[in-house]
């Protein structure tokens, strides 16, 4: 986790419980918690926005080349034929 051990983070609680105190700890901790879930829930809220665009723009890209396809068929397909002669058919 964060690249701590389990002596560092005993050595880190038994700071915080010096520092803040024994009653004041379990509030300071369900805020961290708090903050954390917050955090995780915008982040994956982010994520999930930018695979949503992401699709649509594949989505977008997909139905422009459809386009494209065909007009060119169409484009061709109004192009005059020509039979072994080189007349128009």
């Amino acid at each position: 986790m964060f690249g701590i051990g389990m002596p560092e983070l005993i050595v880190i609680l038994v700071i915080a419980l010096i520092v803040i105190g024994p009653q004041k700890l379990p509030d300071l901790a369900r805020s961290l918690g708090k903050g954390l879930a917050e955090f995780k829930r915008a982040a994956d809220d982010l994520k999930q926005n930018i695979d949503d665009e992401e699709v649509a723009h594949e989505e977008k890209q997909a139905l422009e080349r459809e386009d494209v396809a065909r007009n060119q068929e169409a484009g061709q397909a109004k192009d005059p034929v020509e039979n072994k002669d080189g007349n128009a058919v």
